[in-house]
């Protein structure tokens, strides 16, 4: 049985695979960062110094405190809908879909390209290799 793992882990397609998880979140907390610390604040900027981390609604009693952020409605343990989160969140997914849309169309691109080089002519058997040179042999005479 140990065989048997150790030949499956290390088939090339278990490896490439474990590459590409590995790859893939490194890309995630790149795009993570990119969402939450240059796009999100120049949007809230533009939207006149809206903090979406910080956008919010209060959905349960509060106790007449003043939430001002979704951080202390969690210590309070006030229920919120967490609009913001969930703008950061779909921001991260279309860039990500973005450029995984990219990266699949130029692998279809390579993939077309390769089925349409032409391939080269088969070679000839020996049958018909034998049958020409005995052709040519019988138009010399």
């Amino acid at each position: 049985m140990l065989k048997e793992f150790k030949a499956f882990a290390i088939k090339g397609n278990m490896v490439e695979l474990a590459i590409g998880v590995i790859i893939g979140a490194a890309f995630g907390a790149i795009v993570s960062s990119l969402v939450d610390d240059v796009f999100m604040p120049v949007i809230g900027l533009v939207l006149g110094g809206l903090d979406f981390s910080n956008w919010f609604i209060v959905l349960s009693d509060t106790g007449g405190e003043t939430i001002a952020s979704v951080a202390q409605a969690k210590e309070l343990g006030v229920a919120t809908l967490n609009i913001g989160l969930f703008v950061n969140a779909v921001v991260k997914f279309l860039i990500v879909a973005w450029v995984l849309f990219f990266v699949v169309k130029g692998i279809n691109s390579l993939r077309r390209k390769e089925e349409e080089k032409p391939s080269a002519p088969p070679s000839p058997t020996k049958e018909e290799t034998l049958l020409t040179e005995i052709r040519d042999l019988l138009a010399k005479k």
